[in-house]
């Protein structure tokens, strides 16, 4: 899987509010967290609005298939929530009766709970997608590794009213068995990509259509953007995408296997 990095001066700012949000942080909560009491202990904040994701474990394959099998697709978002570009991405998913997996960092769910909320109350999956978007998890410490995985589980949960992540997605696919295994302890199973769009370059509406008629053969899960800057051409690029693929016989789904 590609490294997304250049060209995204966004997740330094992102890093910077991260960690300092992150080394507040004592060392006992984050290993409270690791223990079982992300979100807290009441009813409320283990909630899950859909199959698998109360923290049991799973499998610790990333996962590419879609269970809607064949001809299915799954539509991934990542970094948001945005409060410029979630919303239009929500309109456009609902326009179309299409369910995706959002995959959050964990400052900008903190930052906007009300965009969360208004994800998993439209039925789409949640993804923790790490703190601050390290694109070199894979070559961190186990710890940092570990407080990036469960500070994000906790915000993420803390902001969707209770609902947890159902999947992992390393930030560049920067993944580690030691990841892969800590997000699969907590119920959270690591979600790879199939079709990388690069709508993050912008490199125009166009191409964005292109690469996934290109390359959609090679599997169902694909790759946008709701967040890191103007994702207009993203926009514009599933309002003509959903309806191709309806139309060519694709059924859209969430990943699995």
């Amino acid at each position: 899987m590609a490294r997304h990095g250049g060209g995204r001066g966004w997740y330094g700012k992102v890093l910077g509010a991260a960690l300092g949000v992150t080394l507040l942080a004592s060392g006992a909560s984050m290993w409270t967290a690791q223990a079982g009491a992300v979100g807290g202990s009441s009813p409320k904040a283990t909630a899950s609005a859909t199959p698998g994701s109360d923290g049991k474990p799973v499998a610790v394959t990333i996962a590419h298939a879609s269970d809607k099998g064949a001809r299915g697709v799954n539509i991934t978002i990542d970094d948001g929530p945005d409060p410029a570009w979630t919303p239009q991405v929500l309109d456009v998913l609902r326009e179309y009766g299409v369910k995706a997996t959002f995959c959050m960092v964990g400052t900008q769910a903190q930052a906007h709970p009300d965009l969360v909320k208004k994800v998993v109350a439209a039925g789409h999956r949640l993804c923790d997608h790490s703190v601050s978007h390290d694109t070199t998890m894979d070559k961190q410490s186990q710890a940092y590794q570990s407080q990036q995985i469960l500070d994000a589980e906790r915000m993420i949960t803390k902001a969707s009213g209770g609902v947890r992540p159902m999947y992992y997605r390393a930030p560049g696919g920067a993944f580690t068995p030691y990841s892969r295994t800590l997000a699969a302890s907590r119920g959270m199973r690591p979600l790879g990509w199939n079709v990388d769009t690069k709508d993050f370059e912008r490199p125009g509406t166009d191409a964005i259509v292109a690469t996934v008629e290109r390359e959609l053969s090679g599997g169902p899960t694909l790759l946008f953007h709701d967040a890191g800057g103007d994702r207009s051409q993203t926009v514009e690029a599933l309002r003509r995408i959903l309806p191709r693929l309806k139309e060519q016989g694709y059924s859209f789904g969430f990943p699995v296997r």
